[in-house]
């Protein structure tokens, strides 16, 4: 069994399809989807429908869905406002081809996703989450068992886990011990080419050689025994052609495979 991790596809199907086929995902592997399938490229719901088939596949709440989710509830004016301003136009063409039934059935689908997932691989734990944790929040509550991180993260805001960037990106988690010991954080939300302004301790470009999105490690210091506390592996597929792609990564031995988004999507 295989753990593989994506995120924000942001609408564009072909590419998270293309990815997908890479890797070849079996009914024995699991798949985590961390949110932002929604908003931005050209097809938002054929993202959901790809995922939900998927086997095996565990999908987070991201910021665009929980946008998304608040809308359709029709919670507040400002709530659809805040979603046509973070690109929602795309996601609200499709949801305009469904039935209510269908969009009813949305509704329910994103408001049960859960915030945050830990999964063990190889003898380490790794929290997954749409946007990261809140380290100060974090401070002092891990004492090396899942029911210290579990208890960790459930102390975290649900604007921490959606919509946080610098405090997340900009210092160490404290997770992981000078022996190495401790859960990486995998998260998305942040474009790895926007990387620059909020990240602390990277351990590889911010992108490639094109200059396009990649996954990204922070964090490996003395402190941390040379292991990375840190995974961002939001591509850039918002950005669109020329620097955008969709990246998945393995857990199991760090494996990374991409999908660049091409012209027209």
């Amino acid at each position: 069994m295989a753990v593989y991790v994506t995120s924000d596809a942001h609408g564009h199907v072909r590419a998270l399809d293309a990815v997908l086929s890479q890797v070849s995902p079996g009914a024995d592997d699991a798949v985590f989807v961390l949110g932002d399938m929604v908003d931005r490229g050209p097809d938002p719901m054929g993202v959901i429908r790809l995922v939900r088939s998927l086997p095996n596949t565990h999908v987070l709440l991201g910021n665009h869905e929980m946008m998304m989710l608040e809308a359709l509830l029709g919670l507040e004016r400002d709530s659809m406002d805040m979603w046509a301003f973070n690109g929602g136009f795309t996601t609200l063409e499709g949801i305009a081809q469904m039935d209510s039934d269908e969009v009813a059935e949305l509704a329910d689908w994103a408001e049960a996703l859960p915030l945050y997932a830990i999964v063990s691989v190889g003898g380490r734990d790794f929290v997954l989450v749409h946007a990261g944790i809140n380290p100060g929040k974090a401070a002092g509550r891990y004492d090396g068992t899942l029911e210290s991180l579990d208890a960790l993260l459930r102390a975290q805001t649900v604007e921490d886990l959606v919509w946080i960037r610098g405090e997340f990106w900009g210092q160490p988690t404290g997770l992981i011990d000078r022996q190495g010991r401790g859960p990486q954080v995998i998260a998305g939300h942040t474009p790895t080419v926007l990387l620059e302004r909020f990240a602390y301790q990277p351990c590889e470009p911010f992108t490639d050689e094109e200059g396009r999105g990649k996954i990204v490690e922070l964090g490996a210091t003395w402190d941390t025994g040379g292991v990375p506390d840190r995974v961002n592996i939001d591509c850039s597929a918002a950005a669109g052609p020329g620097q955008g792609r969709v990246g998945i990564l393995r857990l199991d031995d760090g494996a990374r495979f991409y999908a660049t988004i091409e012209d027209g999507e």
